[in-house]
């Protein structure tokens, strides 16, 4: 008796299993794991997934290098200041961009733009030494 009991135990069992595994397909775990729904902030505007093509320096400039670069936090050279940028341009373009891409002294890597291109960071480096 307790062997039948245990065979059915460990029949159901197995068919339970089998019709578990037989949902393991991908497009049955991507609809088990899809978000159920989603955040949003009032007043915060959705970013288009679709880009938009490259800032502009001055758009990099204002949304990500003005915090330190506007008040010269650290020694961060000041927008379009000649004293501030004259000695780092004496050692070129391609030393100031690699600076600013892979972080010097007290600047990280590519500033507080962590999703900016490096063409992007080239062309806010030259709108600050702009006029200079």
């Amino acid at each position: 008796m307790k062997l039948k009991a245990f065979v059915f135990a460990l029949f159901a069992s197995l068919l339970g299993f089998s019709t578990i595994a037989q949902d393991m397909s991908e497009d049955a775990i991507k609809e088990r794991i899809k978000p159920v729904g989603s955040v949003h902030v009032a007043g915060a505007q959705a970013e288009s997934a679709a880009a938009a093509g490259p800032r502009s320096g001055a758009d990099v400039y204002n949304a990500s290098c003005v915090a330190c670069h506007g008040p010269g936090v650290m020694g961060a050279p000041k927008l379009h200041d000649a004293a501030d940028w004259s000695p780092r341009m004496d050692k070129g373009m391609e030393t100031l961009l690699d600076h600013a891409i892979n972080g010097f002294n007290a600047m990280p890597p590519k500033g507080t733009c962590g999703n900016c291109s490096d063409d992007e960071i080239k062309a806010a480096i030259e709108y600050m030494v702009e006029g200079i």
